[in-house]
C-alpha cells in the first residue's frame, strides 16, 4: 500500500487541507485521511480526462493554415485532413499517438477518448490483423502510461443521402457486423488502464437502421460517442433529408442518457440545450479546434444553467493543453456577450473552479473508468501543481484555480500520476526524449 498527503487536495467542494490517501495494489485509492501537514507534497487536483482526440492529426497540427480557397472552412481543411491521413501505417501511428499522448501527460491529462476510424490500410483493405490501428494506439497508452477509452469508429458513408464513401474515406469504413466484430475483438483486451466503447462518427456516416442495430448490439455499461451538429451545413442537410435538426432527431431516435457523449453539439436550439442538459449526456467541447476550424461557439451560459454535463478535448490537437481548452472555452463566451466571469453557477463566483469541477464532474460517466475526484474506489490519477512557479507567488485557497488556468501559457503542472505511477516529474514525462526521437523519425517518413 502506497500513500500520498498532499498540502492541499482538491474535492468537488474545493481545496481540502492535509488531505491523504493510501493508493492499492491496483492503483486505486483505497482510502482517504488526514495527512501529516509536515509530510504533505504541494497542491493535488485529479487528472483531467480529455474527452475527444483523433491522434493522428497532431501530426499535422500547423500545417492547414493557408488558404486554399477564400470561403476556407471545415470542409475545405477535411481535404487536407484526408491527404494526410492517407500516410499513416500502425508504425506511425504508435509513433504520433506516442508523442501526443506525452504531450497530454505533461499538460495534466491523465486520460483519453480516442475517436479513431483509421481502420484500414489507405487502399480500404483490411489489415491481416484487422484490429492493427487499434492496437498501436493501446500500445501507445500503454508505453506512455495514460488512462485509454478507445472508440474505434462506425462510418458507412459520405453523408445523409447515403453516397457511398469516397476514395479517401475507404480506410474508414465498416459494415455492422465487422465493426461489431472489431468491438468484440478489442474488449476482449480491456482492463484497469483500457476500455472500449463505441463511436458513431456522425448521423451523416451512419444511417438511422446501422445506427438501431449497433445501438441494439451493445453492452449496457459501453460508452457510446457521436459528433454531432459542428457545423452549420450538417445542421442544414440534416433538415432537408430527415426533417430536423441533428440533436432534436438523435434525441427523438435513440435513448440518449448518461452513457452518451456528444461532441461539438456547437449549433443547438434553446429546446435542444435544454433536452440534452436533462438527458444526463456530456457534451465535449473542443474550444481550440472549434476555433481553429471556424465551427463556432457552444451556447455555454445556457447549458450551465440547464444543467448540463460537459467536459473538454483537444481533438485536433493544434492545442495540447487542459488549460487553454478550458480558459478560451470562457474568453469565448466573453467575446460573443461582451461581458466577463460568464462561466459561474450558484454555488461558486470563481470561472476557474466552475470550469474544473465541471470539467472533472464528466470524467467517469464519459470514459468509463473511474476517475474524477479521487474518492475511495477511483484510480489514482492526479497532477501535482508547481507551486514554486512566479504565477503563483502568495497563492490562496480562493485563487489558487483562477491564477492556474487565467495566468498565461507556461505550463504549471509540476508532477503526474496515473493509477498511482509517476509519470510525469519536475513536468517532463519519463520517456519523453526516447518518444519524440521516434516521433521525429515518423514525420521524416510522413512528409517525405
Amino acid at each position: 500500500m502506497k500513500t500520498f498527503d498532499a498540502a492541499m487536495l482538491w474535492t468537488p467542494a474545493g481545496w481540502q487541507a492535509d488531505a491523504g490517501f493510501d493508493i492499492d495494489a491496483r492503483g486505486r485509492i483505497a482510502t482517504r485521511r488526514v495527512a501529516e501537514p509536515s509530510a504533505s507534497d504541494g497542491w493535488v487536483v485529479p487528472g483531467i480526462a480529455n474527452l475527444h482526440s483523433h491522434a493522428f492529426q497532431r501530426a499535422m497540427a500547423g500545417m492547414a493554415e493557408r488558404q486554399t480557397n477564400p470561403s476556407d472552412s471545415f470542409w475545405t481543411w477535411r481535404e487536407t485532413m484526408y491527404r494526410f491521413a492517407a500516410r499513416f501505417d500502425p508504425d506511425s501511428l504508435h509513433a504520433v499517438a506516442s508523442q501526443l499522448y506525452v504531450e497530454m501527460l505533461e499538460a495534466g491529462y491523465t486520460s483519453v477518448c480516442e475517436f479513431h476510424y483509421l481502420h484500414h490500410a489507405p487502399d480500404g483493405r483490411p489489415y491481416a490483423d484487422a484490429a492493427a490501428m487499434s492496437r498501436a494506439l493501446v500500445a501507445a497508452a500503454h508505453d506512455t502510461g495514460i488512462r485509454l477509452t478507445l472508440l474505434p469508429v462506425l462510418y458507412m458513408t459520405g453523408g445523409f443521402d447515403g453516397r457511398a464513401l469516397g476514395e479517401r474515406q475507404q480506410r474508414f469504413g465498416h459494415d455492422v457486423e465487422t465493426y461489431l466484430r472489431l468491438l468484440d475483438t478489442l474488449r476482449a483486451e480491456e482492463g484497469e488502464m483500457l476500455r472500449v466503447g463505441c463511436a458513431l462518427h456522425s448521423l451523416r456516416a451512419v444511417p438511422a437502421d446501422a445506427m438501431r442495430a449497433v445501438l441494439g448490439a451493445l453492452l449496457q455499461d459501453s460508452r457510446i460517442h457521436i459528433h454531432i451538429a459542428e457545423q452549420l451545413g450538417e445542421v442544414q442537410d440534416c433538415l432537408a433529408l430527415r426533417d430536423a435538426r441533428p440533436v432534436e432527431w438523435l434525441l427523438d431516435n435513440a435513448d440518449v442518457d448518461s452513457r452518451w457523449t456528444l461532441v461539438h453539439a456547437t449549433h443547438l436550439t434553446a429546446a435542444e440545450t435544454l433536452r440534452v442538459a436533462r438527458s444526463g449526456a456530456t457534451v465535449a467541447i473542443c474550444t481550440t479546434t472549434e476555433g481553429n476550424l471556424g465551427d463556432g461557439l457552444f451556447p455555454l451560459r445556457d447549458y450551465l444553467d440547464a444543467g448540463g454535463a460537459w467536459g473538454v478535448g483537444s481533438d485536433s490537437h493544434i492545442s495540447v493543453s487542459p488549460i487553454e481548452e478550458l480558459r478560451w472555452l470562457e474568453y469565448g463566451q466573453r467575446l460573443v456577450t461582451r461581458h466577463r466571469n460568464i462561466a459561474v453557477r450558484q454555488d461558486s463566483s470563481s470561472v476557474g473552479e466552475t470550469l474544473l469541477r465541471d470539467a472533472l464532474a464528466s470524467a467517469a460517466r464519459s470514459s468509463g473508468h473511474a476517475i474524477g475526484t479521487l474518492a475511495a474506489g477511483e484510480h489514482a490519477d492526479f497532477v501535482v501543481l508547481d507551486t514554486d512557479a512566479p504565477q503563483f507567488a502568495g497563492m490562496r485557497a480562493d485563487d489558487a484555480v483562477d491564477r492556474w488556468i487565467f495566468s498565461g501559457n507556461r505550463n504549471l503542472v509540476r508532477d503526474v500520476y496515473v493509477g498511482g505511477q509517476r509519470v510525469v516529474h519536475d513536468g517532463v514525462h519519463r520517456d519523453r526524449d526516447a518518444i519524440a526521437a521516434r516521433y521525429r523519425d515518423a514525420m521524416r517518413t510522413l512528409l517525405a
